[in-house]
């Protein structure tokens, strides 16, 4: 049964930073072999996450890129692709976009930030999963 997993931002240093959250996700997501799409909001946001990536944990390189950059998407276990992107999805799909994601996955991971006022995008999205009959989880981190 595909599941969607909340991740709702308590800790200071993913308030400050949200994306080293999508940082540690993508870590143990390529750590248990599982090929990863992240859904970047826009270009600015896949960027940021591309450097952030690079430069995340220095004994541990996670293999990503940007999707379209080159012919080389399908060999890269973590692809981030941009609204603009037709990428296909991927057994694990972590969404930064508004919208819930709809097609054939696994498993998607949503990162909910510590502001309150941007919840509630997130509430709607947990309804839709359910009604579409995924298993619902939510972890504070």
């Amino acid at each position: 049964m595909p599941r969607a997993d909340f991740y709702l931002i308590a800790k200071d240093r993913f308030k400050a930073e949200p994306l080293r959250l999508v940082c540690e996700l993508a870590r143990k997501a390529y750590d248990a072999n599982l090929w990863t799409l992240v859904l970047a909001r826009d270009a600015a946001q896949a960027e940021e996450l591309d450097e952030l990536l690079w430069a995340f944990d220095e004994d541990a390189y996670i293999p990503h890129q940007i999707a379209g950059t080159d012919d080389e998407d399908e060999l890269t276990p973590v692809l981030i692709a941009t609204p603009d992107t037709d990428a296909p999805l991927r057994p694990l799909v972590i969404n930064l976009r508004d919208d819930a994601v709809s097609g054939s996955f696994e498993r998607v991971l949503e990162v909910v930030p510590a502001d309150e006022s941007a919840r509630g995008p997130l509430r709607e999205r947990w309804t839709q999963y359910k009604a579409r009959g995924l298993e619902v989880n939510k972890h504070d981190m």
